[in-house]
This record gives structure tokens, C-alpha cells and sequence, in this order.
């Protein structure tokens, strides 16, 4: 054998030997069920409810104390911030708030008026705009069922060309009500909140095709009898910039080049104090990164986030990768994303990275449906929960990720839509119920929370981000030290005795 020939032998037994190491699984790897590195377990048995709750009641007097709620822009939401950056600098973790500019309607005119009566309408974020003056056509009502609005046939039977649609809030978003009436030929869409107290501060979403404001139940129901008249919806509005922040904290340890991301949007929207939405999933996180510690063991550098002006469009996490270059988008390897947690008449749902479902938007980017079996895995055999997917729907602070390339998942208990009777089955609670009743009003505060789904969601984040916190083999083929560690032992120790036996035969 000549000595080229045995070095190259060598080198090749020993890439053989890397990939076969790289392949077996070792005792630190992303989990499979209940399997999963020392840390994981650890960290969920420290994560407790009565911790994550401990955060909710500093939520919840943080609204009494200003207002009655933590929106963007309010002294409420600073000193959300001012909270969970305290507790995190406290932990020893490296925390920053930058800051994101972003612009705020300011209403100018938000009627709707029939004959000498007029209606607070007011005009919903990403509406467009009447004319001055309004626009003016016959009152349509759609008719008040489980579903209203909510399918094109809830408009058949009636003419909605050049009309004003009615809708009753409920069952579906906004944003499919009035898309629904759009295509039938309204004008103009009033939606009528379903329960006490206005519709300040909500949104469409993603920008409208018609003018759309909400009224009142109160209201709303008073319209619903004047069906058939004429009405006038004058929605005006413009925009101003404001400053707010996020909150980022990330571990002193861990490779930086390999992050794993964990998020939750902070600010509550303008009528309430926001403890389920999104309290839970802010408590959830913050609990984690306190028992975490800022220099924890880990192999990847574990970045926290808590968002600002998610309510508003998902302004601050939008702004946040934005602002990041594409090595430094890089340097993420998945983002987990917590938004509501602890629904009332919970449901327990995890993100269909893999579009299993065949629902909606897709499948997220690769390593998506490997997150995706991580929480259905710690769900389902730690906690004996049958788990549901949930869209990727771009309605929470994972959409600038996916957007990016970044493989994304988390948890999600519901908001507005109803609980079926299937469902009431498996997870408890009551059917044909929203999950969470209280979605986007005054009543979200700390009696609108189910602590049993809040613990288990809180267990399933806390295991699922230390998991990926030694090892994101599975979602993008970085192993972890361990494993690295092993594979160039192996190597090593090949090639050496190959050398010698080389060395050998040249002697004989």
C-alpha cells in the first residue's frame, strides 16, 4: 500500500465514522417525546404557574395604575418594558429596548348616521378611508347566525350593491366579514361588537378594500332595527409617527451564530389590561428567562422578545428583522413564537409548519415542521393533550420570520372563533363559545385566564426552547457540542491509526 493511498484511506474511513456519528442519536438532541437533554427537564420542572402567574398580577396592576391598559404609546406599555427589562437585567441576561418609529391613526370622523341619529362608528386599523362627507347607501343587515358574514352565502337573498353591510362581530376576523361584503357589492361595512363596550382599537389586519368601522353592541343592535334605510359612513383619519419599543434579551453563553429565538408580543390593545392577550404568553417567556439564567450551559445562545405595537400590525417585530442584515437574519437559527396561551375556554393549538392541515397559508420554511413535532411530542406524551394545527395565518410576530426564511412554530389557545362540540370533547370547556370571550375587551384581565393551559403551554415553551438551546440538528443540521465533539475524536483517533500503520509498513 503506498502512503497516499493509506492517508486517503484514512480520511475517508474517518468522514464515514463523522457521518455516522452525525447520524446516530445522542443523549443531548432536540427531544422526541419525553427524550430530551438534561436542561430541558430541568427547566421545566423550575418553570412553575404560580411564577408565570406572579407576572400576570404585575400586569394586570400595571393597567390599573395607567389607564386600565398596556397599549403601545401609553405610559402602561412603558412600564410593561420597564418590567420585564428590570427582571431580565436582574438574571444577568444582555438586554436592549431599541426603539421602532411607527405611525398611529388619529380618528377625524367616525359616524354613521341614520336619518337625525348618529352612531359612533369607529373606523378599524387598515380601513380605508370615505370621502369627506361619508358615503351613503341603504342599510343592509346580514343575518345574525353562529357564522354571520363570515361565508359569501351569508349575503345571497339580499342586493348589497352600493350598500352599507351590517355585520354582527363574531366567529370569524374582520377582515373576512368585510372582504365577503366587498364582493357582494357593498360599500361600506359597520360591524356591531357582540358584547358590551365599543370596538376602539381594533384592526383588519392587512389593508382593506372598503371603508369599515365598528359600532357598540348597544349601538349596533339599534341599527340593525333601522335595516332597509339609508345610512351615511363617514370614516376619516390620519397618521402620526410615534416611537415605542421592544424588549430583546439574549444569554452571556451559547454560540451567537446559532441563536435560538423565543418571542411574545407585550402590549395589550387600548380598552383593556390584555392578561390573556398577551399576558400569558409574555409571563410564559419572561418565567422562562429567569429560570433559564443569563449564562445558563447551553450550546446555542438562546435571544428572548418581547414586542411592541403588535396590536397595531406586529410593528415592532416587523421593524425588528427588518433592521437586521441577512448574516445577522442568519445568525437566527428558528424563532418560537407565543401568543396567547392561557384562553378561558382553551384550545390547544400548534403551528402547522408542515401545512399537514392543508389549510391556508402554507407550510413555513424548512425546519418549520421539525419545531411543529417538538411541541406536538412534549404535548402529547408529557401532557397526554391531543393537540390541533393552527395557520400560519400572519396574524402574530412570527410573520416577518417566515417572511425572511426563518423556520418558525409555537403555541396558541384561541381567541374569537367557537369552540366545536368535538373539541369540548377532548380538551374540556364549553362548546360553541369562543376560547377566549373576552378577546380585545375590558374583561381581558386576570379572571379571563385558564391556569391548567397556562401551565402546560408555559412547560411545553420551556422545554421546547432548551431543547433547541443544545441542539438544532433537526431544524437546520447544526448538532450539538457533544455530538461535534464526538465526531472529531473519532476522526482523530482513525486517521492516527492509520498513520501508524502506515508508518509501519514503510519501517517493515
Amino acid at each position: 500500500m503506498s502512503g497516499r493511498t493509506g492517508i486517503r484511506r484514512a480520511l475517508v474511513v474517518a468522514a464515514s465514522a463523522s457521518l455516522a456519528l452525525a447520524a446516530a442519536p445522542v443523549a443531548d438532541a432536540a427531544p422526541a417525546g419525553l427524550r430530551g437533554p438534561a436542561l430541558a427537564k430541568k427547566l421545566t420542572q423550575n418553570v412553575s404557574v404560580d411564577g408565570v402567574n406572579r407576572h400576570l398580577i404585575a400586569f394586570q396592576r400595571i393597567a390599573d395604575r395607567n389607564g386600565g391598559n398596556r397599549a403601545a404609546g401609553t405610559t402602561g406599555y412603558d412600564a410593561s418594558v420597564d418590567y420585564v427589562a428590570g427582571k431580565l437585567r436582574g438574571a444577568g441576561f444582555d438586554v436592549s429596548t431599541p426603539e421602532f418609529t411607527y405611525p398611529v391613526q388619529v380618528t377625524d370622523a367616525a359616524t354613521a348616521k341614520v336619518g337625525g341619529t348618529t352612531y359612533e362608528n369607529l373606523p378599524l386599523t387598515f380601513s380605508p378611508q370615505t370621502p369627506v362627507g361619508g358615503v351613503t347607501g341603504p342599510l343592509r343587515a346580514v343575518p345574525e347566525d353562529a357564522t354571520p358574514g363570515c361565508e359569501a352565502s351569508d349575503f345571497a337573498g339580499q342586493d348589497f350593491t352600493g350598500s352599507v353591510a351590517l355585520i354582527r362581530r363574531g366567529a370569524c376576523t374582520f377582515d373576512i366579514k368585510h372582504r365577503n361584503a366587498a364582493a357582494a357589492g357593498a360599500v361600506a361595512v359597520i360591524v356591531a361588537n357582540n358584547v358590551a363596550g365599543s370596538l376602539a382599537g381594533f384592526t383588519l389586519g392587512a389593508p382593506g378594500v372598503i371603508p369599515t368601522g365598528g359600532t357598540s353592541q348597544a349601538d349596533g343592535t339599534a341599527l340593525f332595527a333601522k335595516a332597509g334605510q339609508a345610512v351615511t359612513v363617514d370614516l376619516r383619519f390620519h397618521t402620526e409617527d410615534r416611537v415605542s419599543r421592544n424588549v430583546i434579551a439574549q444569554t452571556r453563553t451559547g454560540r451567537k451564530d446559532n441563536v435560538v429565538f423565543a418571542g411574545a408580543h407585550l402590549d395589550s390593545v387600548a380598552v383593556g389590561p390584555g392578561i390573556n392577550d398577551n399576558g400569558t404568553g409574555s409571563a410564559g417567556l419572561l418565567e422562562t428567562a429567569l429560570q433559564l439564567g443569563g449564562s445558563p450551559k447551553v450550546n446555542n445562545a438562546v435571544r428572548f422578545g418581547w414586542w411592541g405595537a403588535e396590536e397595531l400590525g406586529l410593528l415592532g417585530s416587523t421593524a425588528y428583522v427588518k433592521g437586521l442584515t441577512f448574516e445577522q437574519q442568519l445568525d437566527i437559527a428558528l424563532y418560537l413564537n407565543f401568543d396567547m396561551i392561557g384562553s378561558p375556554n382553551a384550545g390547544y393549538f400548534v403551528y402547522d409548519g408542515d401545512n399537514s392541515d392543508g389549510v391556508g397559508a402554507g407550510a413555513g420554511p424548512y425546519g418549520s415542521a421539525q419545531i411543529e413535532k417538538s411541541f406536538v411530542d412534549y404535548l402529547t406524551a408529557e401532557k397526554k393533550i391531543q393537540v390541533e394545527g393552527t395557520d400560519f395565518t400572519g396574524r402574530s410576530d412570527y410573520g416577518e420570520f417566515i417572511e425572511q426564511g426563518i423556520p418558525a412554530g409555537g403555541l396558541f389557545t384561541g381567541a374569537e372563533v367557537l369552540k366545536t362540540e368535538a373539541q369540548a370533547a377532548k380538551w374540556g370547556g364549553t362548546a360553541g363559545l369562543p376560547y377566549d370571550p373576552n378577546y380585545h375587551l375590558a374583561g381581558d384581565n386576570l379572571g379571563n385566564v385558564d391556569r391548567k393551559a397556562l401551565d402546560r403551554n408555559s412547560d411545553a415553551l420551556a422545554w421546547v426552547t432548551a431543547s433547541y438551546a443544545i441542539s438544532t440538528e433537526d431544524v437546520n443540521g447544526v448538532p450539538a457540542r457533544k455530538s461535534r465533539a464526538a465526531t472529531r475524536a473519532a476522526a482523530a483517533k482513525t486517521l492516527h491509526v492509520e498513520t501508524h500503520d502506515h508508518a509501519h509498513d514503510v519501517v517493515a
